[in-house]
């Protein structure tokens, strides 16, 4: 028997069986209204198709969880359709579906370290540390005296992201990005 997880146990990132699909709280809030039972606001995203659904849930319903792992796999190179990815223990080399890894694809570099998620022994996705050290290719110069707090401006990475910087940060310096969150965290 499979085992079983009800709304009170659910954490972001965790897989759940749905509709015989396989899906990902995204994220998850707890409801208790005045009058009436509680209930779970979730956004979900499917593993599938990459839709992202908003989902309610009564307070203790409960669900199949699937289990998961991760694997360490370095980035290789980008085909075009396809990311490939090469097990950093076996040397075997695993393709995703360019659609699944794109947003995680702007801040990585190739022969970078990545975890990939594996869901019932497929590969499905990756998981991109909390942060990552990458250098500024292109942003506006910053105007001496320009010294209000929190003014940002763009900047373009050199894997083709854009995020947005403080006015100091110019291009060449290497700063530190939160990937998850497309944010500047600081200066490398």
């Amino acid at each position: 028997m499979a085992e079983t997880v009800n709304t009170n146990q659910f954490k972001n990132g965790m897989h759940i069986e749905l509709d015989r699909a396989v899906w990902r709280i995204v994220e998850f809030q707890h409801v208790k209204p005045g009058k009436g039972g509680a209930f779970v606001r979730t956004k979900l995203k499917s593993l599938d198709s990459g839709a992202v659904v908003d989902r309610t849930f009564r307070a203790g319903e409960k669900f199949p969880r699937i289990r998961t792992e991760t694997k360490n796999m370095q980035y290789l190179y980008d085909s075009g359709d396809e990311v490939v990815f090469m097990d950093e223990d076996t040397y075997e080399q695993t393709s995703l579906p360019r659609g699944t890894v794109e947003d995680a694809l702007a801040f990585m570099q190739p022969s970078s370290s990545v975890q990939m998620l594996v869901v019932n022994g497929e590969p499905s996705g990756v998981q991109l540390p909390a942060s990552v050290e990458l250098a500024v290719t292109e942003t506006e110069p910053g105007v001496k005296g320009d010294t209000v707090s929190n003014v940002t401006k763009p900047a373009k990475l050199e894997t083709g992201a854009v995020v947005q910087v403080p006015l100091f940060v110019n291009t060449g310096d290497r700063i530190k990005v939160d990937p998850r969150e497309k944010r500047y965290i600081s200066r490398a």
